[in-house]
């Protein structure tokens, strides 16, 4: 396929009907990727249904696709989620672009005791926000059929009580266990990245508390913006996702 493109219209379309395709997506698709009628093409609604098929119209601001085949995937289970400490120079945002790719299926944005970056205020929404359209941006560069699910800014606090949902995992270079050895519980998985001072020790105690994990990713101290996406493909090729 030359191009993907994410629209609700996706989501009930069979093969042989055809569906139109609206709104900034299409925007884009005719006018900046200069679609035309007869061109292929997949589009998915981010909740695991795509449909392929052939350009049958293009207009001003909307494109219709004649679809010719659909697939559906199932969300993943047990699923892989990143808490990822706010950081400095948009590492933070290279991370989840980064562990989108790579296949995580939700991210939290997590207020660490030593994120520089501090999210206030009206800038909460706004962040929050372009964390979202970096989501979906990298979904469709890597032509996902999800787009991972992003919840609000949390405290350690906050992230401490999710030791109630998920098993918890942290990242942190001087664990003696390798995330590559983790004992895994079946349950939800929440990988957690600190900033670039690392996770302060009374923050490391919280989460311990809550039943959390201490993991190393062997030897190299990896960066904020790289280890997460590390964690992602060291648990996606344990839990068979590769």
């Amino acid at each position: 396929m030359a191009h993907f493109y994410l629209s609700d219209a996706a989501t009930d379309a069979v093969a042989g009907s055809t569906i139109a395709v609206t709104g900034s997506e299409a925007r884009h698709a005719v006018t900046v990727g200069r679609l035309k009628a007869g061109e292929r093409l997949s589009v998915g609604d981010g909740r695991g249904m795509i449909a392929e098929g052939v350009v049958s119209a293009v207009a001003g601001e909307s494109f219709e696709l004649t679809v010719e085949s659909t697939r559906f995937e199932e969300a993943p289970r047990p699923a892989i989620w990143l808490a990822q400490a706010l950081a400095k120079n948009d590492r933070d945002e290279l991370a989840i672009q980064a562990a989108t790719e790579l296949g995580v299926d939700g991210v939290i944005p997590w207020a660490a005791g030593r994120s520089i970056v501090k999210w206030e205020g009206a800038k909460v929404r706004r962040h929050e926000e372009r964390w979202a359209s970096i989501l979906r941006e990298a979904s469709k560069q890597s032509v996902r059929h999800r787009i991972p699910e992003l919840r609000p800014l949390a405290s350690t606090a906050a992230l401490a009580k999710l030791g109630e949902e998920f098993q918890l995992v942290v990242l942190e270079p001087t664990a003696e266990v390798k995330l590559s050895s983790l004992p895994r519980t079946g349950r939800d998985l929440l990988v957690v990245v600190g900033p670039e001072g690392g996770i302060a020790p009374a923050e490391l105690a919280r989460l311990a508390a809550a039943g959390a994990s201490a993991v190393s990713l062997g030897t190299n101290i990896l960066r904020t913006s790289t280890a997460g996406p590390a964690a992602i493909a060291v648990l996606g090729v344990a839990l068979g996702r590769w």
